[in-house]
C-alpha cells in the first residue's frame, strides 16, 4: 500500500497508522478516521501532545494551508479531542463487529479455558479491570502459549468496562479473548492507532501470531 507523508513531521508511514484530515463544506478541518471522505485530504502522524503544540504555535495551520493550497480553513480548537474520540469510537466499533461475528469470548471462566487450550490469539482487559483478575487470566494465557516464566500478558485497553459493554451489547465486559487470527490483527491495528495518538503506544501482544498491517501527505 502507498505510504503517506505526515504534513507536520515529513515522515512517511502506512496510512493505517496515520490520521487523515479532510475539509468540510464550510471549510472546517475535521478528522476522517476511516479515510473515506471525498476530496483532498492531509495526513498527520503525531501524538496528541504534539498536535496540541502544533495547533497552539500555528504550525498546523501553516501545514494545512500548504497541503490544501488555501489559507481559508477553520481549525476547531477541539480537533485533538475530535481525533481521540474518533479513534476510540473506531476501536469500539471494531470490537462490536468482531463480537457480532463470534470472533470474541467474554466471561472470565470461558476465557480461562480458552487461554489454557492455547486458543486465544489476543487477550484484552478493560482499563478498570481488577489487577487480580488480570493476573489470573494472564497466567492462563502463558500456560496455553507454553510461555510460563515469561512476561507474556494480556493488553489493557484505554477503555473502561462500561464502554466495552455498550459497544459489544453485552453486560459487564471486563475481559475479552480474541480467538480468530485475522480478528486479532484487525484489533491490534485499531488499538495501536489509538495508543500511538495518546502517546503511550504499547503494541498489543501477538501471542505467537505475526502482526500484519494493511500504514505524499495529501490524498
Amino acid at each position: 500500500m502507498t505510504e503517506r507523508k505526515c504534513i507536520l513531521t515529513g515522515d512517511r508511514a502506512d496510512p493505517d497508522m496515520l490520521i487523515r484530515l479532510a475539509v468540510g463544506p464550510e471549510g472546517q478541518v475535521l478528522p476522517d478516521i476511516r479515510a473515506k471522505a471525498p476530496g483532498r485530504g492531509a495526513w498527520i502522524g503525531v501524538t496528541r501532545t504534539e498536535l496540541e503544540a502544533a495547533l497552539a504555535k500555528g504550525k498546523l495551520k501553516g501545514a494545512l494551508a500548504r497541503a490544501f493550497k488555501t489559507g481559508d480553513l477553520q481549525i476547531p480548537d477541539a480537533l485533538p479531542d475530535l481525533i481521540e474520540d474518533g479513534l476510540r469510537r473506531a476501536l469500539l466499533d471494531r470490537l462490536g463487529l468482531e463480537a457480532r461475528a463470534s470472533m470474541l469470548l467474554t466471561g472470565s471462566e470461558k476465557i480461562d479455558v480458552a487461554c489454557r487450550k492455547g486458543e486465544v490469539k489476543l487477550l484484552l482487559h478493560a482499563a478498570d479491570a481488577a489487577a487480580d483478575g488480570n493476573r489470573k487470566l494472564d497466567q492462563a494465557l502463558r500456560v496455553g502459549q507454553e510461555a510460563e516464566g515469561t512476561d507474556l500478558a494480556g493488553f489493557t485497553l484505554p477503555v473502561d468496562r462500561d464502554a466495552l459493554s455498550m459497544a459489544m451489547g453485552r453486560d459487564n465486559v471486563v475481559h475479552i479473548a480474541v480467538t480468530d487470527s485475522r480478528a486479532a490483527v484487525r484489533l491490534r491495528g485499531a488499538i495501536g492507532r489509538l495508543e500511538s495518538y495518546l502517546g503511550c503506544a504499547t503494541e498489543a501482544p501477538a501471542h505467537g501470531e505475526p502482526v500484519s498491517t494493511d500504514a505524499p501527505g495529501v490524498g
